[in-house]
């Protein structure tokens, strides 16, 4: 994988730049569509790369090692044939999965024992068998094996974690190293930045993680519960610590405000499964606000979803239409909601790339917040 920056907005840290991976270019920032289960619910692989315009999505380790598994991925030759998608692919570690399993994982030195959601199976990961799986599942950007750590959080456990995390760290890079890809093309594995909100223990796992010098760095345990103001200072001292010749990915985030704040700190990559699962449940993003589309009054409303958008340009879908199949549990509604959400985000990281190489980014990303976070 490589990376080249190509602009730098004169009043911001935002940065745009390239990621060069086996199955094609991204430009960033980016944001990432979650495909969970190897699927980005609702939508088709060519409505992803034709009409939301996506450059890369997300799959999960936990999910997709639990259900098709591991065997049925390696035969298919990956997942990138298995799903039909031909661009580049991020697996996250399934360390936030373990992280949301409270009840039914017990986190230790060698890894973490756990309960599948599915069958109650028992399972172990590693730090070294969770670099085997993603090498079988087949994605460009691997995730190393990290604690991902609870809000609040307290300092004694989140130093102990981010230690033991950095160790995880060491041996993911062992196993990566002295393993090969199986499906003829590169792969590249990022570590993952801990340390909840306290700064030390920030800045002391980011300069541990910058001396791993791997490709590409991420920035876990943010999003999870804080507020929005701890995130982005995390965000700022983590950014000023790790290479600015390495992508760098917010992991889960997040709102398109917490989008554009955190490009401003200098993030290029983002995913969330927020566009998508609050679509499914009626909430749409727009350039002008938020919109409830359950809500009673749009329910004469005849005009277009989103009057700026090309998306549904040859289609009448209003936002009545849109509130009606939402009510009625049609899943078009679903599959509308989701797809106006996604090209939205990716819209608007598309329009922050345009600002950042034009030096507008900083005054347009203020106008653009206001507007964002209105409930219309």
């Amino acid at each position: 994988m490589k990376f080249k920056l190509t602009a730098t907005d004169p009043s911001s840290k935002a940065r745009a730049g390239e990621i060069t991976t086996d199955h094609g270019t991204i430009q960033t920032p980016i944001f990432m569509p979650v495909g969970t289960a190897g699927t980005v619910k609702a939508v088709h692989q060519r409505e992803l790369k034709q009409d939301i315009e996506a450059q890369i999505i997300l799959g999960n380790t936990y999910h997709l090692y639990l259900r098709p598994g591991l065997d049925t991925l390696e035969r298919a030759g990956g997942l990138h044939k298995f799903n039909g998608w031909d661009g580049p692919i991020l697996t996250d570690s399934g360390g936030y999965q373990v992280y949301s399993l409270t009840e039914v994982r017990k986190i230790k030195e060698e890894g973490v024992t756990f309960r599948s959601h599915i069958d109650g199976s028992k399972h172990l990961f590693t730090p070294e068998n969770v670099m085997d799986i993603q090498r079988t599942i087949g994605a460009d950007i691997i995730m190393a094996f990290d604690e991902c750590t609870p809000y609040p959080c307290d300092y004694g456990y989140a130093r102990r974690s981010i230690e033991m995390t950095h160790r995880w760290l060491q041996r993911c890079c062992t196993r990566f190293d002295e393993t090969e890809p199986k499906y003829g093309y590169n792969q590249t594995l990022f570590p993952i930045v801990q340390g909840s909100v306290y700064k030390d223990l920030r800045v002391k796992s980011a300069e541990v993680i910058a001396s791993f010098e791997r490709e590409g760095n991420a920035i876990g345990g943010l999003s999870v519960g804080e507020p929005a103001e701890e995130m982005y200072a995390m965000t700022e001292v983590v950014c000023n610590i790790l290479p600015e010749e390495k992508p760098r990915y917010l992991m889960g985030v997040g709102t398109p405000v917490n989008l554009l704040e955190n490009i401003a700190l200098g993030i290029d990559m983002f995913d969330c499964v927020m566009p998508t699962r609050n679509g499914r449940n009626g909430m749409l993003f727009t350039k002008n606000g938020i919109i409830n589309i359950k809500n009673e009054k749009w329910k004469n409303d005849f005009s277009a979803i989103d009057e700026d958008s090309d998306l549904f340009a040859d289609i009448s879908y209003s936002k009545a239409y849109l509130r009606h199949l939402i009510h009625s549990g049609e899943m078009l509604g679903a599959q509308i909601a989701t797809l106006h959400n996604l090209h939205f985000y990716l819209w608007l990281v598309k329009q922050a790339r345009e600002k950042i190489i034009s030096g507008e980014f900083y005054n347009w990303k203020n106008t653009m917040v206001k507007s964002l976070s209105q409930r219309l």
